[in-house]
């Protein structure tokens, strides 16, 4: 997994409450295997029309938010069910972050065990990022793990909280397993005693 230390780029607001997973991986492209990628089905039945063709409407198809790195959402972003591929598409897409004022709990966890870092903010900051991703297209965001701020376009330093543990783990780009195995000595000593 890829270390999080700070992270310059631009931002795609959306506007929707409630994006659940099955909005940003449709529930048939789940049989996938982790090594086949996941970037393509990234909100597939949003990002395209039935016929394949683009729709030009969805933020991440305009020209200003194509390469677009973290997406600012509304309340309850990544709600539904437990589907950990939601996460792998975003990462596979190239989505590093996502900003948003509340997250679905599973949703939430699972992007720290895969090197994406969900940011809660209070609404009305998240609101105003989301403005600001809109009307200044193109423009960067600044995240930095290490010191918890997010620097909108207006340069405004805005500090979010998150998990000690979690943070670490995200600034060395390790996960729970990493991180255990990491102990193997111990744990075979542990054994061998036992």
């Amino acid at each position: 997994m890829a270390k999080f230390e700070t992270l310059v780029a631009i931002a795609a607001p959306m506007e929707q409450r409630d994006i659940n997973t099955d909005a940003v991986i449709p529930g048939r492209f789940l049989r996938r295997k982790r090594e086949e990628g996941f970037g393509d089905c990234l909100f597939r039945d949003l990002r395209f029309h039935e016929d394949g063709s683009e729709n030009d409407a969805f933020v991440l198809n305009q020209p200003a938010f194509r390469d677009a790195k973290v997406i600012v959402a509304n309340e309850n972003f990544g709600c539904g069910s437990s589907r950990e591929s939601a996460v792998f598409a975003l990462h596979d897409y190239g989505i590093r972050c996502v900003i948003a004022p509340s997250f679905g709990d599973i949703f939430h966890n699972n992007c720290f065990k895969n090197g994406l870092l969900p940011i809660v903010l209070p609404e009305a900051e998240v609101a105003e990022l989301r403005a600001q991703a809109g009307t200044m297209q193109g423009a960067p965001f600044a995240i930095d793990l290490a010191a918890q701020t997010v620097t909108g376009v207006d340069g405004v330093i805005r500090r979010f909280e998150v998990d000690p543990f979690r943070k670490r783990l995200l600034l060395q780009g390790m996960d729970e397993i990493d991180f255990t195995l990491g102990f193997e000595d111990k744990i075979a000593a542990f054994e061998a005693a036992r």
